[in-house]
């Protein structure tokens, strides 16, 4: 029996694919070798290689006593200048490490070849090769497991001169050698820190710390490791420290393609790789005892890069180890100011461990005060200086800088009293500014950050006494820009919005009815849900007449009612079921609106890989929306799902609710016992995802969607798009297009001088009268609809789409571009 032959029954994984053609040379080679002959003068060496290693193969029980013929075989084809590929390095590396867990102890010798190829490649190429093998394992899985890490950690502690020799670059290679050798260059953002920042990381003051960041290997810094930290700082170094972990903050994954010997292997998506990971918490953890300005803000950054996916959103993160050790910084330095990050990162990530990290820590301090977490993080939002006006102003020199909330932004005005445009030149430099721009960051961030948790509040039905609104809302020059805006509800029922007198804060209804709530009068935010529909006509009426703009839609937020035919079906809505989404748009926009749990691909089609769920829990209820692969796999290269389609939508108690992988409804419940505040911002949620990711919007759909494409594209109106005609109901008569504008029931018609148009409420799309010709329009940035006043902050997004439109197609005599100017022809 060969040697083919023989490794194939004891070893059968450690050759690979072998072929007819190969296994017939080597049974040459063990001919000539037993004879005690050389190979001859055609030999392919790189195959006599692959079999000389399997000659050190001593069985099953390993060992070490090789034999002295094969251990000179292996020693002259080490020797030999042999043309290696990576693809073969790879295979011999494997085989040597298998070796080892096998119990062959003659280190040197079965990774002597391995060694003699490796050496063949760059220093990248060792480390890739080898890499597994220079770093200690920890003990874990089974105990067949546990042997063989064992076994291995034997072996790099015996090749451990060797292999430091292979894998160390030269002094020859400059700083970013040195950088190299210690953090090695596995991704882009190694290859940053040791090419852009190697002088100034292998610099001696600098080194020593590189090399301490370099060991943060657990979940947490010991305090020893802390103290050595804070020892090693210095002013450049601290510099440096807040340099990298900016680029951090910016820095994004990308799609690596694995090339080998000329072929693509495979493609992977890569943040950072695990090495990296190491000296960037060590990075991190630093900035807990760096007492600068900027720890606080930049670590709430790095949070919220870290802890979404791909879009700042996500189940998924970018890297979980490095955002709970943000938090974790965040949490250890304490202190009221670490509270608006923490919310923040609440607020947009959707990884358990993150959010659970950032609980933990709020509800510990919320515990030391004495409050709930909702409470905590109402009364330690930052003023920023700014005064009741939402105004800060700071002198520099003879000029003033002011920070406004409204906008939010830095204005500037000269000793003469004229606003400026920019900052003028003698303020540009001066610390203050920088000081002011750093806040007017931290000020868009809360902002941001109280306009979801006031419409969380809203959805959530929270109340407070009308002195905690007074206090923490109405009379603070943060959240104050956003409550003074919004509709308070009175336990009676009666509502109104804040209006200042000289003596305190009363409630203004659209009738001009005041009342002033007793200050422990509890009150909510007022929810069209809970109103006639005359009431929500007035106020929308209202907020149009006062120009009251307010942060998310209240008084034109969309209400979805049960309807017959989920009155028919029970236990589920079908209402969203069939539409056709953008899949990683629409799990964007989900997780952003607090869905998880949805994860669907071209994997697993026996075990449903792709099909699953999103889920929401609100208010002691978990709502499930199925959802389905729809596109071809080979579209999607046999990735992630490029369209998905909606199915029903069903309802649990949360405490009765199945598991994440449930399959199957069993156990719905009735919609008509779901409270109907819940169901209806469920609907909404999806209808919003409908609304912004349907294949129906934008251009004509194709693979076997057009029909889907029509009838979403200018069909039956949905909830949102009834809401949109609503407003567009009061706004027209107000714009200067007037005139050439008409709503139809599903339309809004625009009539220029070359056409007339009908563009769909729903989904933006535009036919072109008489023949309803399909007109195809990228949406643009016209000044004229970006000046249209609207009633709420939250993005307009396809009112301003649909208004955009509707200005240009109504001067359609002055549109230059080409790719519209052709299409107007009849």
């Amino acid at each position: 029996m060969g040697v083919i032959e023989e490794m194939t029954c004891i070893y059968n994984h450690l050759h690979g694919y072998v072929s007819d053609e190969t296994r017939e040379i080597c049974r040459r080679f063990e001919e000539l070798f037993e004879q005690g002959l050389p190979p001859g003068p055609d030999t392919d060496w790189r195959v006599y290689g692959h079999w000389a290693q399997l000659k050190l193969g001593l069985g099953p029980e390993g060992g070490h006593e090789h034999d002295e013929r094969a251990l000179r075989l292996i020693h002259s084809v080490a020797e030999r200048d042999i043309d290696w590929t990576l693809m073969d390095a790879r295979l011999l590396v494997h085989r040597a490490g298998e070796l080892v867990h096998r119990g062959h102890t003659r280190y040197e010798e079965i990774y002597r070849l391995p060694f003699a190829v490796a050496r063949r490649f760059g220093f990248q190429e060792r480390r890739e090769l080898l890499g597994w093998l220079a770093e200690p394992s920890r003990r874990s899985g089974s105990r067949t497991q546990q042997v063989w890490q064992a076994r291995s950690e034997q072996a790099r502690e015996a090749l451990a001169g060797r292999l430091q020799e292979l894998l160390t670059e030269p002094p020859g290679h400059g700083p970013a050698g040195v950088v190299r050798n210690m953090i090695w260059e596995c991704d882009d953002f190694a290859r940053l820190l040791a090419e852009e920042y190697g002088p100034r990381l292998a610099a001696p003051e600098a080194l020593p710390l590189l090399r301490h960041w370099n060991t943060a290997r657990s979940a947490k810094p010991s305090a020893r490791w802390i103290r050595t930290a804070e020892t090693l700082l210095t002013a450049d170094t601290v510099a440096l420290l807040r340099e990298i972990l900016t680029r951090l903050v910016a820095h994004r994954e990308r799609r690596v393609r694995h090339m080998v010997d000329g072929e693509h292997v495979w493609t992977e998506t890569v943040f950072l790789h695990e090495r990296t990971i190491v000296p960037v918490r060590g990075m991190i953890w630093t900035c807990e005892v760096t007492e600068e300005r900027w720890v606080t803000s930049l670590l709430g950054d790095i949070a919220l890069t870290c802890g979404t996916g791909s879009n700042g959103m996500g189940s998924t993160c970018r890297s979980e180890k490095l955002a709970n050790a943000a938090v974790g910084v965040l949490a250890r330095r304490g202190g009221l100011e670490a509270i608006v990050p923490l919310a923040r990162v609440q607020a947009k990530t959707r990884a358990r461990s993150v959010l659970a990290a950032v609980a933990r820590t709020l509800d510990a301090v919320a515990e030391q005060a004495g409050l709930t977490r909702e409470q905590l993080l109402d009364r330690t939002v930052p003023a920023f200086g700014l005064g009741p006006d939402g105004v800060r102003e700071e002198r520099i020199g003879d000029h003033r800088v002011r920070l406004c909330a409204d906008g939010p932004a830095l204005r500037f005005v000269n000793a003469a009293g004229k606003a400026l445009k920019s900052a003028p030149q003698a303020v540009r430099k001066d610390p203050v500014l920088a000081e002011l721009r750093i806040t007017l960051k931290e000020l868009r961030q809360a902002l941001a950050a109280e306009r979801f948790r006031l419409e969380q509040a809203l959805i959530k039905e929270r109340t407070w006494h009308w002195r905690e609104v007074v206090e923490f809302f109405l009379d603070h020059p943060v959240t104050g820009r956003y409550a003074r805006t919004l509709i308070w509800r009175l336990p009676q029922g009666s509502a109104g919005i804040p209006v200042r007198t000289d003596d305190g804060w009363e409630l203004s209804d659209p009738r001009g009815h005041r009342v002033r709530p007793d200050p422990g009068t509890r009150v909510g935010l007022w929810h069209p849900i809970h109103a006639s529909a005359e009431e929500v006509r007035v106020w929308r009426d209202h907020l149009l007449e006062h120009g009251i703009r307010q942060p998310y839609k209240q008084a034109f937020r969309e209400v979805y009612l049960l309807t017959p035919a989920e009155e028919r079906t029970g236990t589920f809505s079908n209402r969203f079921a069939g539409h056709v989404l953008r899949y990683g748009q629409a799990k964007t926009l989900l997780n952003q609106r607090g869905w998880t749990g949805l994860s669907i691909g071209h994997w697993d089609y026996e075990c449903g890989g792709d099909q699953g769920a999103a889920v929401r829990e609100l208010s002691g209820w978990r709502a499930r929306w199925g959802m389905h692969v729809v596109s071809s796999p080979e579209g999607d290269g046999w990735d992630t799902a490029s369209l998905c389609a909606g199915e029903r939508i069903t309802f649990h108690r949360a405490e009765d609710a199945p598991g994440r992988h449930d399959e199957g409804h069993r156990g719905d419940v009735p919609l008509t016992e779901v409270p109907p505040l819940v169901l209806s911002e469920v609907l909404r949620d999806a209808d919003l995802a409908v609304g912004v990711t349907s294949v129906g919007l934008g251009e004509r759909a194709t693979g076997g969607h057009e029909d889907y494409w029509h009838s979403y594209g200018f069909g039956e109106l949905t909830e949102t798009a009834r809401t949109r005609r609503d407003v567009l109901t009061r706004l027209l008569p107000r714009l200067r297009i007037a005139d050439r504008t008409e709503l139809t029931d599903r339309f809004l018609r625009v009539r220029g001088d070359l056409r007339t148009y009908r563009i769909h409420l729903g989904s933006g799309n535009i036919l072109m009268e008489p023949n309803d010709a399909y007109l195809c329009i990228v949406p643009g940035g016209d000044r004229a609809a970006q000046a249209v006043f609207l009633p709420f902050e939250e993005d307009g997004g396809m009112l301003s789409v649909i208004l955009s439109k509707a200005f240009l197609l109504a001067d359609d005599t002055s549109i230059t571009d080409p790719s519209i100017t052709r299409q107007l022809v009849p």
